[in-house]
């Protein structure tokens, strides 16, 4: 399986970026956002089901919004009104039907006070 991750970038506080991840894979059971700043532990961020069940971190709910589109086979993270303390890379995980996790490359979020 394979996780291509996209659409990181430097925004402004209060700014929104779109995180991409395409998986080469349609099947899985859950797919999901983690981030990761220097020095701290990676933390997840957003998680959807197969299903299309969301769930959030407490520090991002109301902010982000994490979505699927099926025919495309990719999970996107719309970030809105971002702040200093979302700077992180932003990593794509997926979890298949058998347990197994994989993780795409990270992607760099940097908000400028």
């Amino acid at each position: 399986v394979q996780l291509q991750a996209s659409g990181g970038g430097l925004v402004q506080a209060g700014g929104s970026l779109r995180l991409s991840c395409a998986a080469s894979e349609s099947m899985f059971t859950l797919m999901s956002w983690y981030r990761q700043a220097p020095g701290k532990q990676r933390e997840l961020v957003a998680s959807i089901t197969d299903g299309e069940v969301p769930s959030y971190a407490g520090s991002v709910k109301g902010r982000f919004t994490i979505s699927r589109d099926s025919a495309k086979n990719t999970v996107y993270l719309q970030m809105n009104s971002l702040k200093p303390e979302d700077t992180s890379v932003y990593y794509c995980h997926l979890r298949n039907m058998f347990n197994r996790d994989y993780w795409g490359q990270g992607t760099q979020v940097t908000v400028s006070s």
